[in-house]
């Protein structure tokens, strides 16, 4: 049966662009028939795109076994690691399908189907991840708190952010505003461009 390899990228609101993701995928020699994206949070996987390629109670996954799930980076496939444990053992065990992650090799396991070391060496990376991710969690809720005292005590209007903002907004925005990054670096880390950036940064002020 030939393998069909199938590209993935994910980004949280409707205006962050996927052309990074996409040219990564193309590099990879994937169809670009076989790229699917979904512009939705990474906080669940209840996402259009995502659904049709793991599949729902009611419909058959695009993925079969063989085939090959591709992703630039991890938190592409999500913000919650949990989360993504349970759906890369999914698509692992159950489909039968692999995942590769290009931005981290050991989280690879299309070349893993006859070396059950290196299956291992990815599925103890994963949950290495997991943990490390849920203790950084725990860490930015504390920052946050800070943070937020901070940014009131500079007389700054702190506003809940909409589903306009990209997931990580309030983070990325403390840290800017504490001076810990550049605008260009919250620009890269939020993936949006300056007039979006200083747009939202206005509006979560309370200034437009």
């Amino acid at each position: 049966m030939d393998r069909t390899v199938w590209g993935y990228c994910r980004v949280s609101s409707v205006d962050q662009n996927l052309d990074r993701q996409k040219a990564a995928m193309l590099a990879e020699g994937i169809d670009e028939k076989h790229i699917l994206c979904d512009k939705a949070s990474g906080k669940d996987f209840e996402r259009r795109t995502w659904n049709l390629l793991v599949g729902t109670d009611t419909s058959a996954p695009l993925l079969r076994k063989g085939d090959l799930l591709v992703v630039l980076s991890l938190d592409r496939l999500g913000r919650n690691y949990t989360e993504i444990r349970k759906q890369w053992a999914y698509i692992t065990t159950e489909i039968g399908a692999d995942i590769k992650v290009l931005d981290m090799p050991l989280l690879d396991t299309s070349t893993a189907t006859e070396n059950l070391d290196k299956r291992f060496i990815a599925d103890l990376v994963l949950q290495i991840l997991s943990y490390t991710a849920e203790k950084e969690r725990t860490n930015i809720r504390k920052r946050q708190a800070q943070g937020i005292e901070v940014a009131r005590a500079h007389g700054v209007k702190m506003g809940r952010p909409t589903k306009d903002y990209p997931e990580n907004w309030q983070t990325v925005y403390i840290k800017w505003k504490q001076n810990q990054i550049l605008a260009v670096d919250a620009m890269r880390e939020l993936n949006l461009t300056k007039p979006t950036f200083y747009r939202l940064v206005k509006r979560y002020e309370g200034k437009d």
